[in-house]
């Protein structure tokens, strides 16, 4: 019967060997990631599904998933009203502000109105961009048809 006795240099050889293609397969994973993002529209073709109308009270808002960026919702005295998330001016993120009745964009100091978007101050003259909202048995859905 043969023996395979493994000396402890070829251990160390075969540990740095291991070591050495993790380490590639760390660097290597994020750059093969970056060109080859997974399929994610940038806005959904079908519209989505928000969630109960009864959970969005008077004044209040709701973020949701929409494709690459999120849309708010929000629920003004005019009725239900959905915006993207994202500022035209240096595309971060706004919030709904119940005080200011505005969403807000934390980077620039933006407002923009519930009613229809448009800019109240701030650095852009550009309105946010509006989706569709339609009431579905008691259900707020959202895009399919542009505004």
């Amino acid at each position: 019967m043969m023996e395979n006795n493994i000396t402890r240099r070829e251990f160390v050889k075969l540990v740095k060997r291991l070591l050495a293609i993790t380490g590639l397969a760390a660097l290597t994973a994020p750059i093969v990631a970056y060109f080859y993002p997974p399929k994610l529209e940038e806005e959904p073709s079908e519209p989505v599904l928000v969630g109960k109308e009864e959970e969005i009270p008077l004044n209040e808002s709701k973020a949701v998933g929409f494709g690459r960026y999120p849309a708010l919702v929000v629920n003004t005295p005019q009725g239900l009203r959905a915006y993207s998330a994202v500022c035209t001016h240096f595309a971060c993120l706004v919030k709904w502000d119940k005080d200011q009745n505005a969403f807000i964009c934390p980077c620039h100091d933006a407002a923009f109105d519930p009613i229809d978007g448009h800019v109240i101050h701030g650095p852009t003259s550009i309105p946010l961009k509006s989706y569709a909202v339609n009431v579905i048995n008691g259900e707020i859905y959202i895009g399919g048809d542009q505004q």
